[in-house]
């Protein structure tokens, strides 16, 4: 075995070998990871700095947007981590690795997390809009977010317990990053990580379809009397949020569903290199998708990215800008 193919040529008897990959993939993925990376990163700081900075923006909503952009921009950061498992060697040592693992299952259990609640406000709002704004607010949104940050924390702590407790227990070689989980973990991590937030997610949008289909006909309607014997109409601005934030959870879906699809198959050991590494990218990819949504139907966060590109949030009282 030539010394190129090792992670570490001095440790030839307990080194990995090197995935054998071109040098124009090893390039590629050199450029694309990056800009991917940097992209998300950036895209979603500005999610957070207008969400955070302008006062007009503080609704319980934007509070889910925050957190879900929070959660985006540390994939976009930990995304640099994942260049270096481009050729298949982790030269950061066993701790480093769980860390990153560790701290990327927390971070796609909270997105996921934050995705429910979503599903839930988006419910709330248009299917009871009398009760919506006294029922949901900053508060309330703010303990969710919180409890549902603190339970993936918890929830993974007891997931990975195994990893956790020894480091690198599970690599053959040295230079190798895996992580590997148990048969009834793994199946426990399925169902609540997937299978049942994505019932309850795709159930409430489902309702949400329904009532919003009902009020966009019941506004179409010149009858002045079946409108005032009709239900509560839902504003417009609370459908408009519906079907913007629908095609976040959509998109979502599409980008994680392959995975876990995997994952409950059992299938993973069938998938080559490049399908897997397509899998794992289309899950990242997901974060950086998600603020581009929002350039393309929220007006709020484009006057933001214009405000804080020019730098007019230093100025005094920026925070109060109108923002709708």
């Amino acid at each position: 075995m030539e010394e190129t193919e090792l992670c570490f040529p001095h440790l030839s008897n307990s080194s990995c070998r090197r995935l054998e990959i071109s040098h124009f993939e090893v390039m590629l993925s050199y450029v694309m990871l990056p800009s991917i990376s940097g992209l998300t990163a950036v895209l979603n700081l500005l999610v957070i700095i207008s969400i955070s900075h302008f006062r007009q923006l503080h609704t319980p909503t934007n509070h889910l947007l925050l957190s879900l952009a929070v959660s985006d921009f540390f994939v976009g950061f930990f995304l640099f981590f994942q260049m270096m498992l481009i050729d298949g060697c982790w030269f950061l040592g066993d701790v480093m690795c769980t860390l990153y693992q560790y701290s990327a299952y927390i971070i796609t259990s909270a997105s996921i997390g934050t995705m429910v609640i979503i599903s839930i406000d988006r419910y709330v709002a248009v299917c009871y809009p009398l009760h919506y704004s006294s029922q949901v607010t900053q508060k309330r949104v703010q303990m969710c977010v919180c409890v549902c940050w603190v339970c993936s924390v918890i929830y993974q702590s007891f997931i990975l317990m195994d990893n956790l407790e020894q480091p690198g227990r599970y690599n053959s070689c040295v230079g190798e990053c895996v992580f590997v989980i148990n048969y009834v973990a793994g199946f426990v991590d399925v169902t609540f990580s997937f299978v049942a937030p994505i019932t309850v997610i795709i159930v409430l949008y489902f309702r949400v379809f329904v009532v919003a289909v009902s009020q966009a006909r019941a506004m179409r309607s010149t009858t002045a009397a079946l409108s005032l014997q009709g239900p509560a109409t839902v504003k417009k601005s609370e459908l408009k949020a519906a079907r913007t934030l629908g095609i976040v959870v959509v998109v979502f879906l599409l980008c994680m569903c392959p995975f876990y699809c995997v994952a409950l198959t059992g299938q993973d050991d069938a998938l080559n290199a490049s399908s897997a590494a397509f899998v794992i990218c289309l899950v990242y990819f997901n974060s950086c998708l998600n603020p581009i949504i929002y350039v393309f139907f929220y007006p709020w966060f484009r006057k933001s990215i214009k405000l804080i590109v020019t730098l007019q949030i230093l100025q005094p009282d920026s925070c109060e800008a109108n923002m709708l």
